[in-house]
């Protein structure tokens, strides 16, 4: 087993075992936080400006909160990037998380020395959770790899700024930077086809026992394994043990993946997002994500149907299994009433169990891309202007794996008349999304994903879908996004050929 593995497996135990004693009293440790971020909050603008002073509990809290997405909370943020001090927590932002946006393209996200500190234990958390239930401790004396964005920072006002991968990527702890791959150097590459080209090399003849990383991203990495060697992943790596992923469902993935490596073997899930560390998989026996208690984050939660009421939101108090939540953060960052988006259900509430079930809003994020409907919309008018297209109605889906060629994007469109030139509409579209969202353009530059295709269909196309699901008329409307291809699945009678 060796000594690391022996260390592992004592810590993994101390580490479980605090879990578990604050999962025995949720609603208590959850008070404590809640307590702990009024305290800091106090020192800021924000606190200031929303009487904190006066805040002694819950219901407290509420009255004086309100729930606000980013934009709303955007003036605040944009004090703290400017280089103010104590606008939402006490102190400047050590780091500014790039991400995509939503109506503001890129955001930024603050990152204090509190909360990076539980990004880094709760990624150590996770580890040291599938060590205890699992009894496997050999992959950390092997070679480790996740595949991450460019660890190099920019600055915006002197404060250090990139994508969150690339920050983590500075606090691998010192016990695993001679087990951790790839190089420095090699994480550094800007180009993804020529970084994942360079990864090959780097870990073919290594022992790659856990690797991690967003599933289309890891699975490029193991079709080049497979091209360069002609092996399946398990006799390339025949030690390689773990997978580690996040950011997208999995099961879309999954069979492709255990195709290539050629054997199963155990996976764990994580909810990592700029904003916070949400939840990890305790157990690969168990379904679900253990939500994070000690990840400095007072958690809230609301119905999406009641998002805009502020008497329903609520804490860990008073939450049900089998609801749908829209998910409420406040954190160690200063993120207040931080409504991020994704919507949860509880599986279980001792221990808080939960499994992420969707977004606020339609979108597309099968690749980890972020897609969103505004984003749809201005890339759909642009081009109709530049090109002169008539289009009546139009949604858009993943082709997560087509008959031919590269995952992609299928933009399922009824023109009013036929179209002159289908090939330069789908450029133009296609460049016109890239140029707003920056994981999507990253996913087609590194060639993850082909660009984006048109699939045409008849004048009528939805006006008969609607109809035959009793929604023609109204306020009822296509949805232009959706992740999966349960619409499109619908639509393929009325496919047009050109």
């Amino acid at each position: 087993m060796g000594i690391k593995g022996k260390l592992a497996k004592i810590w993994a135990f101390r580490n479980v075992m605090s879990y578990k004693a604050i999962s025995k009293t949720p609603v208590k440790s959850q008070t404590k936080v809640l307590n702990y971020l009024i305290k800091n909050g106090r020192k800021t603008v924000f606190g200031f400006e929303h009487d904190f002073n006066n805040i002694d509990n819950y219901n407290d809290f509420k009255k004086r909160v309100p729930i606000r997405d980013y934009e709303s909370l955007k003036p605040y943020i944009n004090k703290a990037v400017d280089g103010n001090t104590d606008v939402l927590w006490p102190g400047k932002p050590i780091y500014l998380s790039k991400t995509s946006g939503t109506t503001s393209g890129v955001k930024y996200i603050p990152i204090s020395k509190e909360s990076m500190k539980t990004h880094i234990n709760s990624a150590r958390s996770a580890l040291l959770h599938y060590i205890y239930y699992s009894g496997n401790s050999n992959f950390i004396n092997g070679k480790l790899m996740f595949l991450q964005g460019s660890p190099t920072l920019k600055k915006v006002n002197n404060i250090k700024t990139g994508r969150l991968s690339g920050i983590v990527a500075h606090y691998v702890p010192k016990y695993l930077q001679k087990n951790r791959l790839p190089t420095w150097s090699v994480n550094c590459i800007e180009d993804w086809n020529k970084k994942v080209d360079a990864i090959v090399e780097q870990t073919i003849n290594e022992d790659m026992r856990l690797i991690g990383g967003i599933p289309p991203w890891v699975k490029m990495y193991f079709e080049k394994l497979k091209k360069k060697s002609n092996k399946k992943i398990g006799e390339i790596f025949p030690n390689f043990s773990l997978f580690v992923y996040g950011g997208v469902n999995f099961e879309p993935y999954r069979k492709g993946l255990e195709n290539l490596v050629g054997k199963k073997i155990d996976s764990i899930e994580l909810y990592p997002a700029s904003e916070g560390f949400i939840a990890f998989q305790d157990s690969t026996r168990e379904k679900g994500m253990l939500l994070n208690l000690k990840a400095g984050i007072f958690y809230e939660f609301v119905e999406p149907k009641h998002i805009n009421n502020p008497k329903k939101r609520m804490s860990l108090k008073d939450v049900k299994t089998g609801v749908n939540y829209a998910i409420i953060l406040n954190t160690s960052a200063g993120l207040w009433g931080y409504k991020i988006g994704d919507t949860i259900e509880f599986i279980s509430l001792k221990p808080c169990r939960i499994i992420v079930t969707g977004r606020l809003k339609h979108f597309i994020s099968a690749f980890g891309e972020h897609v969103i409907v505004k984003e749809v919309e201005y890339a759909m008018k642009k081009a109709i202007k530049a090109t002169g297209e008539a289009v009546n109605e139009f949604t858009v889906a993943p082709n997560v794996n087509p008959s031919a060629g590269k995952s992609h994007h299928e933009w399922w469109i009824s023109f009013q008349n036929k179209p002159k030139n289908i090939m330069r509409f789908s450029k133009n579209l296609d460049k016109l999304v890239r140029e707003q969202n920056i994981y999507y353009d990253d996913l087609v530059k590194g060639g993850v994903l082909s660009p984006l295709s048109v699939v045409p269909l008849r004048k009528d196309a939805f006006e008969i879908y609607m109809k035959r699901k009793g929604k023609l008329g109204g306020q009822n409307k296509t949805p232009r996004l959706m992740n999966n291809r349960s619409i499109v699945a619908e639509l393929k009678e009325f496919k047009i050929k050109l």
